[in-house]
């Protein structure tokens, strides 16, 4: 079993307070916004500037996701497929009995986070089937992936992490301890190193610091897979 590497979280920005919302759930990146789940509606932020852009009426009281087209959002026992130009619900799938709280789209799949059972789903888009289950020690609440990681963040106690997790075996191989009380209620990568970390009832977005060892093991670990196929 690899020791897991343990660090405090470098925050290194904040959107908002949001005057205009309760709290901050589920959070989602499409390149160039930001969009965050505010209850009743999905906001979309400037993150340079922490400006809503755009508003969609919507029920959002969990994790958010996006495929690239379309945004996913859990509305309670459902996950809505939704236009993001139009706000129009182009379809749904049913949620993972027992509640979801975290989303995320990778390869084709959604990943969804159980808070209370401790399980991250892979998710078939179109049926809602449960292909697999990640089981965890804590809490769990929003999920993303990026290069080929898998991190999710966790709530309990008042005390909140990001872990990275082995996806298959779901060890726990980096923890970012956010400071007591910054709770993390939805996460999503920029894809490089950024996290946004929704902040529930802060009515913030934070934006936290991914390691670069993170990505230094990835690409150890690409030069080891590729260096049978240079010596043949």
């Amino acid at each position: 079993m690899a020791k897991t590497n343990r660090s405090a979280a470098e925050i290194i920005g904040e959107l908002g307070p949001f005057a205009e919302v309760e709290a901050v759930h589920g959070v989602s990146y499409d390149g160039r916004h930001v969009w965050f789940a505010a209850g009743d509606s999905l906001k979309a932020v400037d993150p340079a500037s922490g400006t809503i852009l755009r508003s969609i009426d919507t029920a959002a009281h969990a994790g958010t996701a996006f495929d690239g087209r379309h945004l996913y959002q859990i509305a309670e026992s459902r996950i809505h497929k939704i236009d993001p130009r139009t706000g129009e619900v182009l379809g749904w799938i049913p949620a993972p009995e027992g509640g979801a709280a975290g989303l995320a789209w990778a390869e084709g799949m959604l990943w969804v986070g159980q808070y209370r059972a401790r399980k991250i789903h892979q998710v078939d888009p179109e049926t809602g089937a449960i292909l697999r289950t990640i089981e965890s020690n804590r809490f769990v609440t929003g999920v993303t992936w990026v290069d080929a990681e898998l991190w999710h963040g966790t709530w309990e106690d008042e005390q909140s992490e990001l872990r990275r997790i082995d996806p298959l075996s779901g060890e726990v191989l980096e923890s970012l301890e956010m400071p007591p009380d910054t709770i993390v209620a939805g996460l999503e990568s920029d894809g490089g190193e950024r996290f946004f970390c929704g902040g529930g009832d802060s009515r913030k977005v934070r934006i936290v610091r991914r390691p670069p060892r993170a990505a230094e093991e990835l690409a150890e670990a690409a030069a080891r897979q590729a260096a049978p196929s240079a010596r043949a």
